[in-house]
């Protein structure tokens, strides 16, 4: 029987990274900062299993801060679906913090804290129950982010990572306006206050587009997109898995929640969303062939995602919405796996460009391994967890061509598997070079004390350790693990998408009618 904690408790997972980001900014010691910068993640997750746990009694819990009135209030709000995101958010904080002790960036000068920082502004992003507030903890989250570029980031970084700033500045701005719309035509901001509200009023309709235009630029939806597999890569490895898991995933939950929240009798502009994001699953996967770096491959992946999670947004079925939420945890564990692992391979030997590294088929093969089946899962081949969040979305797909024989859903079906086969002949090209192309004779070490200019002879025993790619490969084997326990997973992922429809009991559960 699980344990009743009052929902006074939910703030925690908020002040929880806050207060351990102060203590390391008080105490700086290497090992303090080791520890809390994996403790809090395992904490956070902790955490989450107890709320998930909670939520099979309980669906919705909610907790007014300082015990003001719903429209005055603070609110924290946790259902199945927060709490998975919890969960698998936390889990990809730790891999990326693992790896950045790993690589030693976490010396830099206040990484730890401000990776705290921003897993404080996910959390809170993750619970609230109010648009205003979801605009405060993403700048939390923001504003952590542009330090950590600049604290991990070489000049030529530096540089790109102007671009990340500006659109994430424009965007928050745009968000904030769309929040202060939201007030004006509806006199309130406060989530379950706004239920059915876009429905019934177009005015509010039209201000709630706004703020979910914000939300699909920072989460990477084509036209606006092309930011994303730019700016990305221009970070650390560690950072990019980071940003990978949190920052896109946030505005796609937020997406989600607000639709389902606000829209009961649907979308009134699904027809420009739909196409927008057929349009953006195709886009991200044949741009990956363009790639001249691993990690841009994998922005354009990002990309491709991005259209493949909405689309179970665009269908809005139980059926799609469930298959959306399993391709979003997928795609969080894929890409933080993938990105570890190309991550240990460019810091072991200098580059992540495709023409300076090959041949690690024979020199690397049980690293190689985890790209592979990395590769796969984006592709959506057995064993990995994305061919069970590719098949929900061409099951969801059929089912609305089987009951109303929607273009719609023929057109999604198309997508996908053309999708497929853009981003198994770009990986492929990709694969061939890094695994299979002549052997290297030179690199560039990561060591201080050698230049980073002129390669140097490539000695035989150079290999990438294998701690340095372990967390990629645990976050693989969390993907392996997704395929074969689905019978596991599929229960706690469908109530999520249950629990996130049923808005009659988000708002009694907030406001209590």
């Amino acid at each position: 029987m699980i344990p009743t904690v009052p929902p006074s408790l939910l703030p925690i997972f908020v002040v929880a990274p806050l207060l351990g980001a102060a203590v390391l900014l008080l105490v700086r010691r290497r090992a303090v900062d080791t520890a809390v910068l994996i403790g809090v993640p395992i904490a956070v997750g902790l955490g989450a299993l107890w709320l998930l746990a909670w939520h099979r009694t309980e669906p919705v819990i909610s907790h007014a801060v300082g015990g003001f009135s719903d429209v005055l209030a603070i609110p924290f709000v946790s259902d199945t679906l927060s709490a998975v995101m919890l969960l698998v958010t936390a889990v990809a904080t730790l891999a990326a913090s693992i790896f950045l002790v790993l690589t030693g960036e976490s010396r830099y000068r206040f990484l730890p804290p401000l990776v705290l920082l921003l897993s404080a502004g996910v959390n809170g992003a993750l619970l609230t129950g109010d648009l205003f507030n979801l605009f405060v903890w993403v700048e939390v989250m923001l504003m952590p982010s542009y330090a950590l570029i600049a604290v991990t980031g070489s000049w030529r970084r530096l540089g790109i990572g102007r671009l990340f700033v500006l659109v994430n500045l424009l965007t928050s701005t745009v968000l904030l306006i769309g929040v202060g719309f939201v007030y004006g035509t509806a006199g309130t901001v406060n989530l379950a206050s706004l239920a059915g509200a876009g429905s019934e009023d177009p005015a509010t309709a039209a201000a709630l587009a706004v703020v979910l235009l914000s939300l699909a630029v920072k989460a990477g939806m084509v036209p606006v997109h092309s930011w994303l597999p730019r700016a990305y890569p221009g970070t650390s490895a560690g950072i990019m898995a980071l940003f990978s898991a949190l920052h896109t995933k946030v505005a796609l939950y937020a997406m989600y929640r607000i639709v389902a929240v606000t829209f009961s009798d649907g979308l009134p502009f699904l027809a420009v969303l739909a196409v927008l994001v057929l349009v953006t699953i195709l886009v991200g996967a044949f741009s990956t062939a363009s790639a001249r770096r691993v990690r841009t491959a994998m922005g354009h992946q990002m990309v491709s995602g991005v259209g493949h999670i909405l689309l179970g947004l665009v269908l809005f079925t139980q059926l799609s919405v469930t298959a959306g939420i399993l391709y979003l945890v997928h795609h969080v564990i894929t890409m933080s796996a993938l990105l570890l692992t190309t991550g240990a391979i460019e810091h072991t030997y200098g580059s992540g460009r495709l023409d300076r590294i090959s041949g690690l088929a024979r020199r690397d093969p049980w690293v190689v391994g985890v790209l592979a089946l990395g590769l796969f899962s984006l592709v959506g081949l057995p064993p990995t967890s994305g061919l069970w969040g590719k098949v929900g979305l061409l099951r969801a797909s059929a089912e609305q061509v089987t009951i109303g024989g929607s273009m719609l859903g023929w057109a999604a079906i198309l997508a996908v598997i053309v999708a497929s086969v853009g981003s198994l002949l770009g990986l492929q090209r990709m694969w061939r070079g890094i695994a299979w192309g002549e052997d290297m004779t030179t690199y560039r070490p990561d060591d201080p004390r050698v230049g980073r200019g002129d390669p140097l002879p490539l000695p035989d025993e150079v290999r990438v350790p294998w701690r340095l790619a372990m967390p990629g490969a645990a976050m693989m084997a969390l993907s392996l693990a997704m395929f074969v326990g689905i019978g596991l997973v599929l229960p706690t992922i469908d109530t999520a998408a249950t629990d996130l429809l049923d808005v009659d009991a988000y708002v009694e559960a907030v406001i209590g009618r």
